[in-house]
């Protein structure tokens, strides 16, 4: 089984609970058709570069799975037919990171931890 990553952005208007509640929903897409969710994130409500189907602002969420091609293209077309997703983005990758990722850190954190990096070369 391949690893992936996948983005997707939830309509600005919903409730922090039915985020929650559609996330799961595309979990149990991926669990039921025996793959695992190894890794999810709640990224916040976050301005837009533009606005996407009337809307401004969306929910973006991240998922780490495994799972074979066909689940993937089952969990593709389930977000291409949500009416609530806006967009979405699947990525293969190699490795699951166990940190959190780059948007879940304070801005102070990633501040620091580059000044750090181009003082040491």
């Amino acid at each position: 089984m391949q690893l992936y990553e996948c983005v997707f952005i939830i309509r600005q208007d919903l409730s922090n609970a039915q985020v929650e509640n559609i996330t799961n929903e595309f979990c149990a897409i991926i669990t039921d058709n025996k793959g695992s969710v190894v890794k999810q994130e709640y990224w916040g409500l976050k301005t837009m570069a533009y606005k996407i189907k009337k809307n401004r602002k969306g929910h973006y969420t991240m998922l780490n799975f495994e799972a074979d091609s066909d689940t993937v293209a089952e969990f593709d077309r389930r977000l291409g037919l949500h009416e609530d997703i806006l967009r979405s983005l699947i990525l293969a990758i190699e490795a699951v990171d166990p940190e959190p990722s780059i948007m879940m850190q304070n801005k102070s954190e990633r501040s620091g931890s580059d000044t750090s990096d181009a003082s040491a070369s």
